[in-house]
């Protein structure tokens, strides 16, 4: 087997980007839900979590929190610096439901409502239990449910556990904050706010949430920092040398405008955005057969026609949905429908995310247990409105039938007809079923006596399903929003993206409703939106140890496996799309955007050892190890690889170390150019949005 470069430069200090602590509250919680699961899982950015990570386990920081010896006094202090000037919503959002979550749900959740008490919303707290309320807004000292958690009380709750302190301040503060809040009665909507564009919007409206929270920005980026991470972003791989050098030419107060309008209108732009939507829509595949059909049948135009063409949002969910193009370069859009083989059940469950935000899979059998606004009858509609439609030959053509009826349907790749339902007398001719994922034929024509006469069905309930969810309905932009801000900066402002229902409230509420409403009255304007959000000073930021929640700094984001494949490439020197070692990259690292993830070895095998890498990197492959190679000294060597890989010089530390892993192999020095890019190029600094 190729092995790969010797771990010496990885453990060497060679600079790698640690995830940034998450804060107390958020590590005590995380650390909590661990101990209750027994697993450990790996904080990634948003989305929909891998299948082996469906439960919110534990985390590197949430293992160290333990063994720190933070006098009782101090963390009680350190929890009420972070929520000096919160409103009881924002503490109800980031602490005190987390908490609940943690602590008190399992007897006082939507399930089990131990006497009568649920403590999943604010709504039910303040309803109180079977012995009446059990919170006084404004006076935690006179609210039982304050009071049950001290030392020594009884009953005392949790029954088996005692509260930390600072977990007690946060309800104590929350129960206080209460006192501000009107009464449903008199509680009018607030107006929303006039911003002169998306950019400021997102700035002013976070910053306040960093005062609420009581937490301090990080500083921004520079800008070859941020030239990496918007070529990442909005054109799927990193800048060449070249780029970022062109970047830092253009004047300063305009040079970020000027490269997010140039890689906007690239051709990269709407590749990197099919390549998501792709997987949001339809989920990730690594069979080379399934990715075929989805090219081929032309899903993957339809995706990058509608970004490079900036089509209204709306209109591309409308045409997913009725699956009738009507143009042939817009054949591909009935592949969402289609792909899913008549599984009426799992299209309503990829539909749901799309217009309403949030997965309804949990209301199949009943209503939602932990989400209330979510029910069985919702669920069971949903499927109503796709179960008449049927895969039928000829093509990615989805047709719509009547009950007992046959298909005559448009078919895109052939001659177009007119879509016809020739309805038998069912009376006497049952409708024969398929099999669930079989597609059905005509058999010869029976006649019958009087004649059935062809007609056409008086309603779609496809059509007049996407009429509702596209037309006038809030939350196809919420989602979106919520959606286009977990991809480009790392979390949503409700998360997990695709949960965006009454048990996820927003980190920051006013902020979504905007970013919705501003979307939805612009015309469903991607382009625009996305814009507006990586020209934002909160997506220029560096690193922070506030809670992700906050925004005060960037989230980590590991890159998807499309970024690492393309910028390899860039990185060794060679043009960037090569579709074998994309197909390579994604087999082995498939997440894209998960919530949680779990690190393994086979993926860790890859990394030191995949072929593919070792290709690029031979000296005879052209690129940087072969210029390397070329350079007369080793601190030429050094300089050039960095600036090949990260895109910036090496610092003294690694400028020495490097070059002394250099030296150490004079006499072979296209094997040491060869394993130092390797060594840089799966470092956690590359693998890493910065």
């Amino acid at each position: 087997m190729r092995r790969g470069p010797p771990s010496i430069l990885i453990s060497a200090g060679l600079k790698a980007v640690s995830r940034p602590s998450e804060g107390l509250a958020t590590a005590v919680r995380r650390r909590r839900a661990r101990e209750t699961a027994g697993g450990v899982v790996h904080s990634r950015s948003c989305g929909r979590p891998t299948p082996a990570a469906r439960s919110r386990v534990g985390s590197p920081d949430a293992r160290a929190m333990h063994r720190l010896a933070i006098p009782t006094v101090l963390v009680a202090l350190l929890a009420g610096l972070a929520a000096r000037g919160a409103d009881a919503g924002t503490l109800w959002a980031t602490r005190v439901r987390p908490l609940f979550d943690v602590q008190c749900l399992k007897c006082h959740g939507p399930i089990e409502r131990k006497g009568g008490l649920e403590l999943d919303t604010p709504e039910a707290v303040m309803k109180g239990g079977d012995d009446g309320p059990v919170v006084v807004p404004g006076k935690p000292a006179e609210s039982r449910l304050f009071g049950n958690l001290a030392p020594g009380a009884d009953p005392h709750m949790p029954p088996k556990k005692q509260l930390a302190d600072s977990e007690r301040e946060t309800i104590r503060q929350w129960i206080e904050a209460l006192a501000t809040v009107p009464a449903r009665s008199a509680a009018k909507p607030r107006p929303a706010r006039r911003f002169e564009s998306v950019t400021r919007a997102v700035d002013v409206l976070v910053a306040e949430g960093w005062k609420q929270r009581g937490v301090k920005p990080a500083p921004a980026v520079d800008d070859r920092t941020w030239c990496r991470r918007v070529h990442l972003d909005l054109a799927g791989r990193i800048p060449t040398a070249a780029e970022t050098d062109g970047f830092l030419r253009l004047p300063a107060k305009t040079r970020h405008a000027v490269l997010v309008d140039r890689l906007l209108a690239s051709t990269e732009y709407p590749v990197r955005m099919r390549e998501l939507w792709d997987v949001f829509l339809m989920g990730r595949t690594k069979r080379e057969v399934h990715e075929n059909r989805r090219r081929q049948n032309g899903w993957w135009d339809f995706l990058e026609t509608s970004f490079r063409s900036n089509r209204p949002w709306d209109e591309t969910v409308r045409g997913m949905l009725v699956a009738r193009p009507a143009r042939p370069e817009d054949r591909g859009a009935s592949w969402f429908l289609y792909e899913r083989r008549n599984e009426h059940q799992a299209i309503a469950e990829a539909v749901a995310p799309v217009v309403y935000g949030t997965r309804i899979d949990c209301a199949q059998c009943h209503d939602h247990p932990l989400a209330r606004d979510i029910k069985q009858a919702h669920y069971w509609a949903l499927v109503a409105a796709f179960n008449r439609g049927k895969n039928v030959e000829g093509g990615s053509a989805v047709g719509e039938s009547a009950s007992g009826g046959f298909i005559n349907f448009t078919n895109l790749k052939k001659e177009s007809q007119p879509a016809v339902v020739t309805l038998l007398d069912g009376r006497t001719v049952a409708e024969a079923r398929p099999e669930a994922g079989a597609k059905e034929t005509d058999a010869d024509d029976l006649y019958v006596d009087p004649a059935a006469k062809a007609r056409v069905p008086k309603i779609s309930r496809r059509a007049a399903f996407a009429e509702l969810a596209t037309r006038g309905n809030p939350l196809l932009a919420r989602a979106f929003a919520n959606r286009a801000w977990a991809v480009f900066v790392g979390r949503g402002l409700v998360h997990p993206a695709d949960e965006m229902n009454a048990r996820k409230a927003p980190s920051h509420p006013e902020l979504l409703d905007w970013l919705a409403a501003d979307f939805a009255g612009h015309g469903h304007d991607v382009r625009r939106l996305v814009r507006g959000i990586v020209l934002s000073r909160v997506y220029a930021s560096g690193r922070s140890v506030a809670a992700p929640e906050a925004f005060a700094g960037a989230v980590e984001r590991p890159m998807t496996a499309e970024q690492i494949a393309r910028s390899w490439r860039i990185a060794a020197g060679l043009a960037p799309d090569d579709d074998g070692l994309r197909r390579a990259v994604v087999g082995a690292l498939p997440e894209v955007m998960a919530a949680e993830y779990n690190a393994t070895f086979q993926q860790a095998q890859f990394l030191c050892n995949s072929p593919a890498l070792a290709g690029l990197l031979g000296a005879d492959a052209g690129g940087t190890v072969a210029r390397l190679v070329a350079l007369p000294d080793t601190a030429s060597r050094v300089d050039r690889a960095f600036l090949a890989v990260y895109g910036r010089p090496p610092d003294a530390g690694e400028a020495r170390q490097a070059r002394a892993f250099l030296e150490a192999r004079h006499d072979r020095v296209a094997e040491g150019a060869r394993d130092l890019m390797w060594a840089l190029m799966t470092s956690a600094e590359f693998l890493t949005t910065p």
